[in-house]
């Protein structure tokens, strides 16, 4: 913030402009653009501005195909809200298929509706999903269940062959979360504990034996003598065959996005876990080493993909504030550290998750979700009447995917689709650096749940029946942001030194001179000064 001078400093002219453009230099030092200018100059020149693509929204768009499966609580609560507001009223969804996977439906139908999803889900390729719970007996209790439902999230990551889960932080253009640059992550969809076998046990022996399908000769993977009266005996295994799809998958985007890849184990102990690491590094030195080092992100990994102990990585999210790395891992680790970047990122709010999973004939399946939970705290304060502010942005973001990924796969309205979605997010990221976002972003004066679904509806008419009528569409002026606050004393000053001829207005040689005493002005590229000067010369 410019702060206004003291007065004895705005006596003459002269030094009022001499603080003003001390301070303004700082504000705007390396920035050599014309879009960074104050916009109190009236300059004698006809203004650029920005309008709409031709194609309106006056019809309906149709939505491609793909899944919508409901969750419950605060978030389903919240989205309803959102696709009422902002998606029935511009798109025709009648493609799309809907399962609700609250508690008690999964009780009515016995979990055939999760079924159901899976396989709608393995033949639209498409999903976007709310949050969901995973009951405890507790909730079994007070829901009345049959039983305490196992885990929706595990019996789709199988039945889409799931590769991968992958989270990455959400930016906001002109507001600071947490990370500076992207932070990308890779988390091996199946394997591990989340789908272990398991049993209460006492003293004895235990043996693990596995029998090939090929019909060979079994043979003993473990043998142990068990001396406690209390123990658990736990069984899992770690496929390997899908981690040269997750590899793949994950350096394309590191490259995209211009981040550092690490990969992820804790192989020095847990010596099983070897396997993921060297087929991680196969398919970088065999299709990705050069690419990398062509862009420059190994500079300082030694020119090589670099591995990382689980334990180590957890200290580097900490001290890595200025993001710009990825991380891919096992099934575990890859949700325990996402939940610790979510929250160096302030919340799980600003971090998507998208599994990638591939049906049988290579169709890429891809399922949306924020990587959050229901909020179950706020559905109880919703339920009582009290006020609630939910930021449903990691849940917009979920379905802007799957809208996008569902009209990749069914691109007749493509661009549409595309371009309506793009603007939703834009739309969004507009309110919450303007204050018009929630409560965790804004504090107490931010928005309430449904206030802040009201405040991007009204967004999106304006836009689109500016787009109608073919208006222009310009940027709300900066005079209307929060903690707007300038020395219009001084500016008032410094345009007057500038308005040479007193009429009110400053004319293009009086601009230009200014913007080169505040050493802001646009420069010529070197080639192009120096073309110019030989053509100078040659005409001469």
């Amino acid at each position: 913030m410019i702060r206004r001078p003291p007065r004895s400093t705005l006596s003459s002219s002269s030094a009022a402009s001499d603080v003003y453009k001390r301070q303004y230099q700082r504000r705007v030092r390396g920035v050599a653009s014309h879009h960074c200018l104050p916009a109190m100059f009236r300059v004698q020149q006809s203004r650029r501005a920005l309008t709409m693509a031709s194609r309106t929204y006056s019809s309906k768009i149709v939505a491609p195909p793909m899944v919508y499966i409901k969750g419950e609580e605060m978030t389903m609560h919240t989205m309803e809200l959102i696709v009422d507001q902002w998606i029935k009223p511009h798109f025709d969804i009648s493609q799309w298929e809907n399962f609700d996977l609250s508690c008690k439906s999964r009780d009515e139908t016995e979990d055939q509706v999760l079924h159901d999803a899976v396989e709608a889900g393995s033949r639209l390729c498409a999903i976007f999903k709310e949050p969901t719970i995973t009951p405890t007996e507790v909730q079994k209790k007070k829901l009345g269940l049959k039983k305490a439902w196992g885990s929706p999230n595990g019996a789709m990551r199988r039945g889409w062959n799931g590769i991968t889960i992958s989270r990455d932080t959400i930016h906001i253009e002109g507001m600071k979360l947490g990370f500076e640059r992207p932070v990308l992550f890779e988390r091996q969809a199946v394997g591990g504990e989340y789908g272990a076998g398991w049993d209460s046990v006492g003293a004895g022996q235990l043996v693990t034996t596995f029998f090939p399908e090929d019909g060979s000769s079994p043979r003993i993977v473990d043998g142990r003598k068990l001396k406690d009266e209390k123990s658990v005996v736990v069984v899992y295994d770690n496929p390997l065959d899908n981690v040269k799809d997750l590899a793949h998958i994950f350096f394309e985007r590191c490259l995209k996005a211009d981040v550092v890849p690490y990969v992820v184990t804790k192989k020095t102990v847990f010596k099983w876990q070897e396997g993921f690491w060297l087929a991680m590094k196969q398919v970088f030195d065999e299709h990705y080493h050069d690419e990398f080092l062509k862009a420059g992100l190994l500079d300082g990994c030694g020119g090589n993909l670099q591995h990382l102990i689980s334990d180590a990585a957890t200290m580097q999210i900490i001290r890595w504030t200025g993001g710009g790395f990825g991380m891919a891992c096992h099934n575990y680790d890859g949700d325990m550290l996402t939940d610790e970047v979510a929250q160096m990122h302030r919340s799980p709010g600003f971090m998507t998750s998208n599994l990638v999973g591939r049906r049988a004939d290579g169709v890429t399946i891809k399922e949306f979700e924020a990587s959050h939970g229901t909020v179950a705290d706020l559905w109880e304060d919703h339920l009582q009447g009290k006020e609630t502010s939910l930021n449903p942005l990691g849940m917009v973001e979920a379905l802007i995917g799957a809208m996008q990924h569902a009209a990749a796969l069914e691109p007749s309205n493509q661009e549409e689709v595309n371009r309506f979605t793009t603007d939703l997010r834009k739309h969004i990221h507009a309110a919450m650096v303007a204050g018009k976002g929630t409560r965790d972003l804004c504090g107490p004066s931010g928005l309430t749940t449904e206030a802040f679904v009201d405040e991007i509806t009204q967004r999106i008419n304006q836009h689109v029946q500016a787009a109608e009528a073919g208006e222009v569409v310009t940027k709300a002026a900066k005079s209307l942001q929060r903690n707007f606050t300038v020395d219009t004393e001084a500016i008032q000053q410094l345009f007057q030194e500038y308005d040479k001829d007193q009429n009110g207005a400053i004319d293009m040689q009086e601009f230009t001179e200014l913007l080169v005493d505040l050493d802001i002005a646009p420069k010529e590229k070197i080639t192009e000064k120096a073309s110019k000067d030989t053509e100078a010369v040659a005409s001469s």
